[in-house]
């Protein structure tokens, strides 16, 4: 394997530099992620992905962790088996991949608070116009917090014409899915109004949901220097959780599609508003303001060995967001700043009741600030180097109607401050590579800080810090072929994990000594024939803990060979034929931090999908799983049975969905 890598950079490093001065540099990719305004992907001195509409609308994904499981670095585990609770990590996380992977709808942070993670059921596919990925730490530096790994930014469609359509699709496990849009635009008014239905029963027991979206977006341009926006979404559904089947389960003559937990269920209410001003001034600079209101409220019942537990919570999320964009030029030296501050008040209401412990009303609350600044030099057209500067802080507080130990605090605080800087060098046409240095760092959430038994904050807990390092390079040996290699090591200190060594059911901890992480990227993107695209990638990570009592064991749930190819063909006539596999190798269960259990077992999954296209309608059929692979996403140690137990979450077997969509 690696006499291939070293093969693959020989051929990339190979190309003349010299060929600099022969080629001008042409615009390339617009990635707004990495810098909270447009910039060129070549500038940015990461490994950054931009998936397009067409993208999209090429690729056997049904919803967005579908198409980022397609790449590089990325790992996606739908732990119940029905599209509805699924995890996505960026650059080997694990189990804490929700807390170090940031998700932006627009710009807006959709990370809670707690360990909820992100709910990639509230973000539609058919209202996504394209998503941005950017690996490393780099962007704790503009967002803050949970960015260890990478950020997402998914961005909503703003249609400027009059469009409209809708679609229907149904499919095995008694799946049927619906959505409809319309959009128009004025002089000054551009809007979006869209809307979706899904339900399914799962292919295990219990499995079933049923989820409603709406999604709005307005642009106001009252003149020629100001533009307002304004969004809104709303989501709900209900969900049934089959849990994990253990080995013992098995034994006793359970299949792949039964469940040991036939009630246990989440109910999700979701919304929220998001708006500001956008003034341009001096040519390109600008000066905005962002102001969003989230209310998330959701219950769920979960039961295990001995008893059951009902969980009612509401979180109120509160951000405000000021940034400057200043562009400027001293001669031939374009110089680019951006500023600006991020403000948010978190309130979480908790209502446990457990059959233990009984009820318990918890107030949870996180106020936080950070201020930002980063700037990009480019000394010439080919050559650009950029750094930026963030201090962060966070007040926590609690309040509950259980008495706590006597002396024990209700309130702490944390701060932060991380920098990062990056060269870049378009050394031929649109092909660059680039070096960055960064840091970033992740708070605990708030249901790891608190603690439940003791009615107290944990203290002792500390913020999680690391340092990113990462050096890549990007040639494009045509138009239509291009191929990327990326070396990174991420080192990580005091990291923040569920330590089941701790106590009799474990608890949450800051892993004493390190954590490391070296990777390598590799991806490429080729069209050998006009109507024939191939896309493929392959990541190798290697995650293992450094000191203290795991000293040189494998980082749960972190595979270390990942890879996935896709191959689209236009057959004329309107049809049009996708076929995408995607490989994961073998990882050790979620908890084993001794690396005690053999093991999960790698697997191989082919999806397709056929379309046919005439005027205004198109058809469609998609088959996941072709080949019936017999497979488990996730797994976990269940910490809960006597003796330990490895406890699995099948996958769905080969399975149909077949639609019908109309656009005007």
């Amino acid at each position: 394997m690696y006499i291939i890598l070293l093969t693959l950079l020989f051929i990339f490093t190979s190309i003349p530099i010299t060929f600099a001065e022969d080629q001008p540099v042409k615009l390339g990719q617009i990635v707004v992620t990495a810098t909270r305004y447009g910039e060129e992907l070549s500038s940015v001195p990461s490994n950054i992905t931009v998936i397009s509409g067409d993208d999209i609308t090429r690729s056997t994904a049904q919803n967005i962790p579908d198409i980022l499981r397609s790449e590089a670095g990325v790992l996606v585990n739908d732990i119940g088996g029905n599209r509805r609770n699924m995890t996505v990590d960026i650059r080997g996380f694990g189990e804490t991949a929700g807390s170090n992977t940031l998700v932006l709808v627009d710009g807006r942070r959709v990370n809670q608070p707690d360990l909820s993670g992100t709910d990639w059921s509230q973000i539609p596919l058919d209202r996504v116009a394209r998503i941005e990925i950017i690996r490393s730490g780099r962007g704790s530096i503009l967002y803050g917090d949970n960015a260890a790994g990478g950020v997402i930014n998914i961005i909503t469609k703003e249609e400027n014409k009059l469009k409209a359509g809708g679609a229907l699709a149904a499919g095995s496990y008694d799946t049927y899915k619906g959505n409809a849009y319309f959009s128009n635009s004025t002089k000054a008014l551009s809007y979006s109004l869209n809307g979706s239905y899904l339900q399914s029963d799962g292919y295990r027991d219990n499995s079933d949901t049923n989820a409603k979206d709406l999604g709005l977006n307005l642009s106001y341009y009252p003149n020629n220097t100001l533009r307002i926006n304004f969004s809104s979404g709303y989501h709900k559904d209900n969900t049934g959780l089959p849990g994990g089947l253990k080995d013992s389960d098995f034994t006793a003559g359970k299949s792949r599609t039964d469940t040991v937990n036939p009630r246990d269920f989440a109910e999700v209410e979701d919304y929220y508003f998001k708006g500001g001003p956008e003034v341009y001034f001096l040519n390109d600079s600008l000066a905005k303001i962002d102001f969003s209101y989230r209310r998330r409220a959701s219950l769920s019942f979960s039961s295990f060995t001995g008893g059951n537990f009902t969980g009612d919570t509401e979180i109120r999320t509160i951000a405000v967001s000021p940034q400057a964009l200043l562009k400027n030029a001293f001669g031939n030296v374009k110089n680019t700043l951006t500023f600006g501050a991020d403000i948010q008040d978190a309130k979480e209401e908790i209502e446990n009741n457990s059959s233990f412990s009984g009820i318990q009303a918890v107030t949870l609350e996180k106020e936080s600030v950070g201020y930002y600044v980063h700037d990009e030099v480019r000394m010439t057209d080919a050559f650009a180097i950029s750094g930026g500067y963030r201090h962060d802080r966070a007040d926590f507080d609690f309040r509950s109607n259980l008495p706590a130990l006597p002396g024990s605090p209700d309130h702490t605080d944390m701060d932060e401050d991380v920098l990062t800087a990056g060269l870049n060098y378009a050394y031929y046409g649109k092909s660059y590579a680039y070096l960055s240095y960064s840091q970033s760092f992740r708070y605990p959430v708030l249901d790891e800080l608190f603690n439940f038994i003791t009615n107290t904050i944990d203290t002792t807990l500390m913020p999680q810090r690391s340092e990113n390092y990462e050096i890549g390079l990007r040639h494009y040996f045509t138009e239509t072929f291009y191929g990327h290699v990326n070396f990174f090591r991420i080192d990580t200190d005091r990291e923040i994990v569920y330590d089941p060594g701790i106590g009799f059911f474990g608890a949450n901890n800051n892993l004493k000594g390190g954590t490391r992480r070296d990777g390598v990227e590799l991806s490429i993107s080729v069209q050998p024939l006009n109507w024939l695209q191939v896309s493929g990638d392959y990541t190798y990570t290697d995650a293992r803990l450094k000191g203290g009592k795991y000293d040189g064991s494998a980082f749960p749930n972190v595979p270390h060979n990942r890879a996935s190819v896709t191959a689209s063909a236009d057959l004329g006539k309107g049809i049009s034929v996708v076929l995408n596999g995607v490989f994961v190798g073998e990882r050790p269960f979620i908890s084993d931090f001794d690396n005690e259990f053999r093991n999960q077992e790698d697997y191989t999954v082919i999806n397709g999908k056929i379309k046919y296209r005439w005027k205004y309608l198109t058809a469609y059929l998609d088959v996941n799983n072709i080949f019936d692979e017999e497979y488990s996403e996730f797994g976990t140690l269940s910490l809960f049975s006597f003796p330990v137990e490895k406890a699995f979450y099948p996958s769905p077997g080969r399975n149909f969905l077949a639609g019908l969509a109309i656009d005007f």
